[in-house]
């Protein structure tokens, strides 16, 4: 057989499953039929919320330093070789070729690897969230934290991860920036709100910052939240979105809560910090509290309320730094029980609807949870199931990050008032792409069908001059 025939053969055997997999890849969430949970009698929730969590963007810190030279053997080795004798010169060399070999060269291969993976997980990022935000529309889209794969870059670096943030995953959207920076907590430019975070529109991520954005306790400082704040928006604020046309008579009204909950518990690095941040949930605490009771609180924030071991798959964890560097938090898992009351307590109570997202756990987590007894006492966490909630509980949901390890995961919170019992409700879903591996193999098998397209094309074009030139050689020697 021809070789064009063996190109063609390969290529009529990849087109069919190249082109099929390219159509489940770019619809999956038609697919595996995503959408926002509906309220049974009211058709679509006037509030939808896609909720990604923890995309952790790596960046050059990930790979060798980039103003080392390529093969340090190298360097010097002309001077070397020439004043040192034949015998040490002949070694010298081939120590030299072998650590270019055996060192180098791998290295400038995983070099280039890394870089392409990189490249490929924004992509694949953005294919998540343009995706999902194609097919399912939400009102609003919330990043939970963990923008950024680390607190310790450089604002060079910071500034170029940041850019890849906007300008490759994130296309086309913006920060959405609370016009009095979280500090206005009665009437404000909640219209504003309300009119440009409309996902189809004018795509605004509320984005909660997170420890690989700013640090623990132990290590937030002013810099870091000041530059979080430049590139992705305010780590504290709050809005009311009312909604006047749900019954007749009613006007009740969505708490949208941010909340830095980097910086709740103690030991502090910088105690101003924690003071200003339990003076902003005070804040928000005393003003909910005067609010009506059929409004409702949806909280985002990022460490995730306190539950004993074995609700969630990370349990309870905290660890600190030496005394001669402040002795503050270095990591933890949870917030603290004292922390997860307060916000428990002053945001929600055994009355006000709402519910908590999260990110943190890259594994996820959904948790229930209600009071011992009916109006006071210690706050229980068990895994939710629509069989064990009760009248006077919190649903907090951990989002299993958007990440390729954990599946390429996109929450989607619905929330409706419901008229018959006359207070708010909260459905969540998931849609999941899969390992980002699914991502690479279908785009690969795309470029090779791609090449083979174009060779069995040039192929079957050689073939045909091939083919000519004895038939004109006959011709001319007949004449």
């Amino acid at each position: 057989m021809r070789l064009s025939g063996v190109v063609r053969s390969a290529f009529l055997a990849l087109i069919v499953p190249a082109v099929l997999s390219t159509l489940w890849l770019y619809l999956y969430p038609v697919a595996q039929d995503c959408r926002f949970p509906c309220p049974k009698h009211n058709g679509v929730a006037p509030f939808r919320l896609l909720a990604l969590g923890d995309p952790q963007l790596e960046g050059d810190t990930s790979l060798p330093d980039p103003n080392a030279p390529l093969f340090p053997g190298l360097i010097g080795l002309r001077h070397r070789l020439w004043i040192e004798p034949l015998d040490a010169a002949a070694r010298t060399l081939k120590r030299t070729v072998k650590d270019i070999v055996t060192r180098d060269i791998p290295r400038l291969i995983q070099t280039q690897r890394k870089r392409l993976d990189l490249l490929g997980n924004d992509y694949y990022l953005a294919h998540i969230y343009r995706t999902t935000r194609w097919w399912t529309q939400p009102t609003h889209v919330s990043v939970l934290g963990d923008l950024l794969g680390s607190q310790w870059i450089t604002n060079d670096e910071f500034d170029r991860r940041a850019d890849r943030f906007w300008n490759r995953v994130f296309v086309g959207a913006h920060a959405w920036r609370h016009d009095t920076h979280g500090e206005e907590l009665g009437d404000g430019p909640e219209w504003d709100f309300v009119d440009n975070m409309n996902a189809s529109k004018a795509p605004a991520l509320l984005n909660v910052a997170g420890n690989h954005d700013i640090g623990y306790a132990g290590d937030i400082d002013h810099h870091r939240i000041t530059r979080f704040e430049r590139a992705f928006g305010q780590v504290n604020w709050r809005v009311r979105i009312p909604f006047s046309d749900l019954t007749p008579n009613l006007t009740t009204e969505l708490h949208l809560v941010n909340l830095n909950s980097m910086n709740l518990d103690n030991p502090a690095w910088n105690q101003d910090l924690h003071r200003a941040t339990h003076d902003y949930l005070d804040s928000v605490i005393d003003d909910t509290k005067t609010r009506s009771s059929q409004d409702a609180v949806i909280l985002l924030t990022h460490v995730p309320m306190y539950k004993p071991a074995g609700v969630c798959v990370d349990p309870p964890f905290f660890s600190y730094f030496a005394p001669h560097h402040g002795g503050g938090i270095r990591e933890q898992n949870h917030l603290t029980q004292q922390s997860s009351d307060k916000i428990l307590d002053g945001l929600f109570g055994t009355k006000r609807a709402g519910i908590v997202l999260n990110g943190h756990d890259h594994e996820g987590c959904d948790t229930w949870h209600d009071r011992v007894e009916a109006d006071e006492g210690q706050w229980n966490s068990t895994r939710f199931s629509m069989l064990n909630t009760t009248a006077n509980g919190i649903r907090e949901v951990t989002v299993r990050s958007m990440m390729g390890d954990y599946g390429g995961n996109a929450g989607l919170l619905s929330a409706w008032f419901d008229i018959v019992e006359s207070k708010w409700k909260f459905e969540y879903a998931t849609c999941a792409l899969g390992k980002q591996h699914i991502w690479w193999a279908i785009h690969i098998v795309d470029l090779v069908v791609v090449i083979l397209a174009i060779a069995s094309g040039l192929l079957q074009l050689l073939d045909l001059v091939t083919l000519q030139k004895p038939i004109l050689s006959t011709e001319k020697k007949n004449k």
